[in-house]
């Protein structure tokens, strides 16, 4: 549990820091974070999945593919969070602005689930439904603890 905790503080790091432009590590040491916190996860996955040889030829692809999209929309999120602080250090949000950026955050929150379910419906195509759950557990987990922290860093809109 302590390794996925410290995996999620470095994750939000990653997404977190651009925000905040003084605290952000450099661009070369920002993509060798995001590439040590890729292989972390994969070891993770890794070491809680139980494949078989079959089952894994056919999950890593599917697990590869899942995170590709998946970063597309931690990005997306990444952006939303940057427009938020943007607007919030300028005072009280206006009406629209705060309309405009909590429908992108819950749209960000609709394409993540979307994700999941065309993932999850590829993966019991090749795993057994409990590999599958116990997939998206860990991937929920790791969503959890991030969007918490998320969650006691980012202010409320006023």
């Amino acid at each position: 549990m302590k390794f996925l905790q410290g995996f999620c503080m470095a994750a939000l790091l990653v997404w977190a820091a651009p925000v905040v432009a003084q605290n952000a590590p450099s661009p070369t040491n920002m993509e060798i974070l995001k590439e040590k916190l890729k292989a972390d996860k994969k070891l993770l996955v890794a070491g809680n999945m139980d494949l078989s040889d079959s089952e894994a030829k056919a999950f890593w692809p599917l697990y590869d593919g899942y995170q590709k999209e998946l970063d597309q929309i931690n990005q997306r999120l990444t952006r939303t969070i940057g427009e938020y602080a943007e607007a919030f250090q300028k005072g009280p949000l206006p009406n629209d602005t705060a309309k405009k950026l909590m429908n992108e955050a819950l749209a960000v929150e609709e394409a993540e689930a979307k994700l999941k379910r065309t993932y999850a419906d590829k993966l019991n195509k090749v795993l057994p439904a409990s590999k599958t759950a116990r997939y998206i557990q860990i991937e929920n987990k790791i969503r959890a603890i991030i969007k918490m922290e998320l969650a006691q860093q980012i202010p409320l809109v006023y």
